[in-house]
């Protein structure tokens, strides 16, 4: 009998890794540069008060992210593509606005901490690190095909991870490099104990901290990304049907279909099959929570404690900027602290560069159905971000470092 619920435990743990890689893709937009400032400013302010603020904050994106993954497995489109198939057309255009928008204004916190690191780690200029930014990523993506098979993609999620995997370890060394007398305060911070967390300036930084964490551009891709497992099922166990059913005959039988089509507007017509859903849904689930959980959760709540436990009550950390956290780190703490403190903000801004180009994609072709060459249409994308950076930086010298 033990042996019976040994083995199967064991052929569960073997399936779960076989869903290993979406979640770690979607805790990127959870960590990248632009929370860094948000968890020191709440760490030095309030020492650990407000890690229940990063707890809390992950479960309301752990809610929309299940809920993503449920849209994305049941009906074979990603949220921008039941967006256009489903939304009155002018309604979709303003959704797509706001959604390219606010990629552009996370890819800004991404570029600009990325440039700030490889100025702190090699001295590169912040104009020729920022331009840096379009070729490592645009590389790796010029590797990425979302129509490819299932070991491509894996691999695709492999190089992300290696990057999450560098943020993760530099704040393990980073939170061994810091003096913590007092670890119960750690674990009283992720209750709602202290009435501190309701003053007015308490609860404007846990808002902060909410608006960092649940990130518009991750909910567009976790409703993408699970897709490729479900149709390599299908595909493996002969339920794919390659179809050819366009998008205006699919909205025609709509009572509200008031949308401007063509054609050539297509969706995507693979609908995954019920034993595909079945075998999928729950374990995506899981390694999503557990990616969150161990990642996001983690890297979030390092940053504010090693602020509250290095740089509480020091009067220059309140309002820092990401290159000031670094002279304060090597300061107060040690050189090496703030050299890992660099590496993490290199990585992980690498890591959610990759993710906003590739959500650019997503919700450019679900939206609007943006035909134009992939590689070109990444390119595109990046300079997007890119110029206005450039822009900030030739004028407002003193600002590009502020977040």
């Amino acid at each position: 009998m033990i042996s019976f619920y040994k083995d199967k435990l064991w052929s569960a743990i073997l399936k779960y890794f076989k869903f290993f890689g979406p979640g770690i893709m979607v805790s990127v937009a959870y960590m990248d540069p632009g929370n860094y400032s948000t968890s020191v400013a709440a760490g030095s302010s309030y020492k650990f008060t407000l890690l229940f603020s990063i707890f809390v904050s992950n479960l309301f994106a752990i809610v929309l992210q299940c809920l993503c993954i449920k849209l994305g497995s049941v009906t074979g489109l990603n949220l921008a593509e039941n967006c256009r198939k489903h939304l009155p057309y002018r309604l979709n255009l303003i959704i797509y606005f706001f959604a390219e928008f606010s990629i552009i204004a996370t890819d800004l916190a991404e570029v600009i901490g990325t440039a700030i690191a490889l100025n702190i780690l090699f001295n590169i200029p912040l104009e020729i690190g920022i331009i840096l930014t379009i070729l490592d990523v645009l590389i790796i993506l010029f590797c990425y095909n979302n129509d490819g098979n299932l070991k491509e993609i894996k691999i695709f999620e492999l190089v992300v991870s290696f990057f999450v995997f560098l943020t993760f370890i530099c704040f393990i060394l980073l939170l061994n490099n810091i003096d913590l007398p007092d670890k119960l305060d750690i674990f009283k911070g992720f209750l709602p104990l202290n009435p501190i967390i309701l003053e007015k300036k308490a609860i404007y930084l846990s808002l902060g901290i909410l608006g960092a964490t649940v990130m518009p551009h991750s909910l567009y891709l976790g409703s993408a990304i699970v897709q490729p497992r479900l149709k390599d099922y299908d595909i493996k166990y002969g339920n794919y049907i390659e179809q050819t059913t366009d998008e205006t005959s699919r909205q025609n039988d709509s009572p509200n279909n008031n949308t401007i089509t063509s054609a050539s507007d297509n969706l995507p017509t693979y609908k995954p099959s019920l034993e595909a859903i079945k075998y999928s849904l729950n374990y995506s689930y899981t390694e999503l929570i557990v990616s969150l959980f161990i990642i996001a959760v983690f890297v979030n709540s390092a940053i504010l404690i090693v602020a509250g436990g290095a740089l509480y009550g020091q009067p220059d950390a309140e309002d820092a900027d990401l290159l000031t956290i670094y002279e304060m780190l090597k300061t107060y703490v040690s050189p090496m602290a703030g050299l890992l403190f660099a590496i993490a903000m290199l990585s992980s801004g690498q890591s959610a560069g990759i993710i906003c180009t590739m959500v650019g994609q997503i919700v450019s072709e679900g939206f609007i159905n943006w035909n134009m060459n992939p590689s070109l249409r990444r390119v595109l994308t990046r300079l997007i971000t890119i110029v206005p950076c450039l822009i900030v930086l030739h004028y407002y010298i003193s600002l590009v470092i502020k977040i």
